[in-house]
């Protein structure tokens, strides 16, 4: 048994119909998506470049400078002389002096410079522009001191021997004075050198800026065994 449609029941001629509406409707829907999606953009001013322009303006002020003040008027000063001719009688002071006559004049006597050489007289120096030395110089002086050294018997037979240093200040006069040994080596070499140099002739004088002066002077003598 063959079963037949009714023409009006088949869909087939209305499928076209059909799908134009979904279509319509597909695209009503996607239209009124987009427009409720939409946010409002606001545009906000960039004022940031303004503030820093305004920052780097250097404000410069000059100072509105004055002209000095005129200089004060100084009245001119006018010297009048009085010219007096030897003709013209002029009065007399007359000083009195009944006062002074009974008083008494103190004469100071001026300062000299007297204690000032005696006090030049006591330094003593140690380097001065001109030393003093032994009549003849060096060389007499060694003469001297080999011809009148007297070895000590006790420092003979003891094996000693050595170099006493010495030291004794020269005066003005070329005397010597306040001899004493900076360095021992035995009493008997220290005595014989004490001896030596005291009986020294004297020295001449040792000098500073023209003018003799007191100089410490440092003498070694040597002690050797033969």
């Amino acid at each position: 048994m063959d079963v037949k449609k009714s023409p009006k029941a088949s869909l087939e001629d209305k499928k076209s119909i059909y799908m134009l509406m979904g279509f319509v409707a597909v695209l009503s829907l996607l239209y009124i998506g987009l427009e409720w999606t939409q946010h409002e953009v606001t545009i906000y001013e960039d004022t940031s470049a303004a503030v820093i322009e305004e920052e780097e303006i250097e404000i410069i002020t000059t100072a509105e400078t004055l002209p000095p003040p005129p200089p004060p008027d100084v009245p001119e000063v006018i010297e009048i002389l009085n010219v007096v001719e030897d003709d013209i009688e002029t009065a007399e002071i007359e000083i009195n002096t009944e006062d002074d006559k009974n008083k008494q004049v103190v004469i100071q006597a001026p300062v000299t410079a007297a204690k000032v050489e005696e006090e030049d007289d006591q330094v003593v120096f140690v380097v001065v522009e001109s030393m003093p030395s032994f009549p003849g110089g060096d060389a007499a002086l060694f003469k001297y001191l080999n011809d009148n050294i007297k070895y000590p018997v006790i420092a003979q037979e003891s094996g000693i021997q050595g170099r006493v240093i010495c030291q004794f200040v020269v005066n003005r006069d070329g005397s010597i004075v306040d001899i004493e040994v900076v360095r021992s080596v035995d009493k008997s070499l220290d005595a014989e050198a004490i001896r030596v140099i005291k009986n020294m002739p004297k020295w001449t004088p040792g000098k500073q800026r023209g003018k003799t002066v007191r100089v410490k002077y440092t003498l070694p003598v040597n002690f050797r065994l033969q």
